[in-house]
């Protein structure tokens, strides 16, 4: 290799180096964090890592906090929360996917509504957070999910029934269908332990 490219090479390990340090920090993980540009990364909704950015304000415990904080120090985290991204205040008005029995996929395609406790159709900006998740997705290389269940963005294997009544049914939210139609892997919180079985292969 020429010496020119060992500079290049040894500068974009640095930076991957930096960046992953400073994400752990951010999500309060180990300091001494070693990005490894061969290990998966893991998109992950912030409620996840502790930030209060669910509707109500709040975070969402986990029984599986300590390989969140694993993962978060081997750099392999990448936190957002799609409605936040989109410009949704915290806390906000729950919001539901309603119109024939539909899911995320459905709202993808117009043909089932996300609307607000409230009476407020908020579709387009959940279609619009579903499409900039996957393009965060790709920017930086994440081959899985984790998202947060039962929300009409990230739900993977259930989400309310449109009702308002604490009633769910399978299916899942519209950023789940996108990215799943983009080829990431999505997982509910409650599989993190088998999804690091599988990165631990």
């Amino acid at each position: 290799m020429e010496k020119s490219e060992k500079r290049v090479a040894l500068a974009g390990a640095s930076a991957g180096l930096v960046q992953a340090r400073r994400v752990a920090l951010l999500l309060g993980f180990c300091a001494d964090t070693v990005y490894r540009p061969d290990m998966d990364r893991i998109l992950i909704s912030a409620c996840l890592v502790g930030r209060p950015v669910r509707y109500n304000g709040t975070d969402k415990t986990t029984d599986a906090a300590d390989i969140i904080a694993r993962w978060g120090c081997e750099g392999r985290l990448v936190p957002l929360c799609p409605e936040i991204a989109v410009g949704f205040p915290t806390p906000r008005p729950p919001a539901e996917i309603c119109g024939m029995d539909g899911g995320g996929a459905d709202v993808l395609a117009g043909t089932a509504q996300v609307v607000e406790d409230i009476g407020r159709d908020v579709s387009a900006l959940y279609i619009r957070a579903a499409h900039d998740t996957v393009a965060f997705a790709k920017r930086y290389e994440c081959r899985h999910a984790v998202l947060t269940d039962g929300s009409p963005s990230c739900g993977s294997t259930f989400i309310y029934d449109g009702t308002f009544s604490g009633v769910t049914r399978p299916g899942m939210g519209a950023t789940t269908a996108a990215l799943r139609q983009a080829n990431v892997h999505v997982w509910p919180e409650t599989q993190i332990a088998a999804l690091d079985a599988l990165l631990r292969r």
